[in-house]
């Protein structure tokens, strides 16, 4: 089993002991290991302020794109191994594999184009200059400066190479050294990311550290000159944002978390037309891609009343139709959720909405997956549920299933 290596002080480091086990979410089978148990935290930050985050100020906003550029096309060249690692790490199907994977590459390179349309500037000039007193000799610039600290990026586990980067990009744009810890269950692929990176040979030592494992008392020591962005759920932000280190040295914090995305279909649109068969199929592909693990997805579901019927019916028989299982089978359009967590989540919160809601389509319980050795597999089928008075249905609105779940429920009065 591969054990996973962090890469901090400009060298790799390989823990003995405390490892968290990563699997392969299509067979429940053991992959790789991963720990930071005996990092030196305080270390690898100095390095990366001192070493890194000096190299990165002194190079222009167009040598900082070019070297963006040059960590895209690494990893385009190695684009068929990055995808295989999402179907094995993450349980991808190879479509969604590609949505992480071109993500990333894709990110990488718009922002190293960017940079080198910047030129050779190392400040940004923000709007005009102000004049402040009666004369001219008292007048003020606002310009942007690289914040001489460190970028400390958390990622979630959905998009391992595209989080990583879309993260990694603004900030090495921006001259602030990264240290990047994505979750740990899927670090796999973000480690693969972030070798070949490295191995490009364009980043400055220490413009890059990464975390194979857990954060140990690294937020303890950040200060007020550092950035601390996280990408996950809200009770871990809340978590994050709180504590004592980080309120009291003034850490920025940059959250992205749970979110209830609602697709709303307007009411004069006709059944059979082109903007209702659009809604079908975004709709579908909302609830299905990446397994309905990602914070764009569609959780709330709002039609006319009058059409109410026909909705559920053909969005039922849309969601029937989804093969869940192993991304290896050429059957299926749907692969696993992420972990043994990820399923047990879903579970429990499919029962939660149905306080308020009923059932349409699926059962909101682990099922078999196509192609997958019996019993074994975090197989989670579409559900489609049914909230027939959507201003009493106070679960829908406040709780978010990170899975292939949705509810309808109609608006404007009339036959529902």
């Amino acid at each position: 089993m591969e054990t996973l290596r962090s890469y901090v002080g400009g060298a790799w480091y390989e823990a003995k002991s405390d490892f968290v086990t990563l699997h392969d979410p299509s067979t429940e089978q053991p992959i790789a290991r991963a720990s930071t148990a005996g990092l030196d935290f305080a270390g690898a930050l100095a390095f990366a302020r001192d070493f890194g985050g000096t190299a990165l100020r002194d190079l222009t906003f167009a040598e900082r794109g070019a070297m963006l550029k040059a960590m895209s096309n690494a990893l385009h060249a190695r684009r068929d191994a990055l995808i295989e690692a999402s179907l094995v790490n993450g349980g991808s199907t190879r479509k969604d594999g590609k949505f992480d994977v071109d993500g990333a590459i894709g990110t990488l390179s718009f922002y190293g184009t960017l940079g080198e349309s910047l030129g050779s500037r190392r400040i940004l000039v923000d709007g005009e200059g102000v004049q402040l007193g009666r004369t001219a000799r008292f007048w003020g610039q606002h310009v942007f400066l690289p914040r001489p600290g460190v970028a400390l990026h958390v990622n979630a586990f959905n998009f391992p190479a595209w989080g990583f980067a879309e993260k990694a990009a603004c900030a090495l744009l921006a001259g602030m050294p990264v240290v990047t810890k994505p979750a740990t269950s899927t670090a796999l692929v973000t480690a693969r990311c972030v070798d070949l990176c490295l191995a490009a040979g364009v980043l400055p030592d220490g413009a890059l550290s990464f975390l194979a494992g857990s954060t140990g008392d690294l937020l303890d020591r950040l200060g007020p000159h550092d950035v601390l962005a996280f990408t996950g759920s809200a009770s871990t932000a809340m978590k994050l944002r709180s504590r004592a280190n980080v309120l009291a040295r003034s850490v920025r914090v940059n959250i992205e978390a749970d979110s209830l995305n609602a697709a709303v279909l307007a009411p004069d649109v006709a059944p059979g037309s082109e903007t209702w068969n659009l809604f079908f199929r975004d709709v579908e592909l909302e609830m299905t891609q990446k397994t309905g693990q990602k914070c764009t997805a569609v959780r709330r579901i709002f039609v006319p009343a009058k059409r109410a019927d026909d909705v559920r019916t053909e969005l039922a028989d849309r969601l029937r139709r989804v093969v869940t299982g192993h991304p290896s089978d050429s059957t299926v359009t749907m692969g696993p959720l992420a972990t043994a967590d990820q399923l047990a989540d879903a579970i429990s919160g499919v029962k939660k909405l149905r306080a308020s809601a009923e059932l349409v389509q699926g059962t909101g319980e682990r099922a078999e997956g196509a192609g997958a050795p019996s019993g074994k597999g975090w197989y989670f089928p579409p559900v489609l549920l049914w909230a027939a008075d959507a201003r009493s249905a106070r679960p829908v609105h406040e709780h978010e299933v990170f899975g292939p779940v949705a509810t309808l429920m109609p608006y404007g009065g009339g036959p529902a």
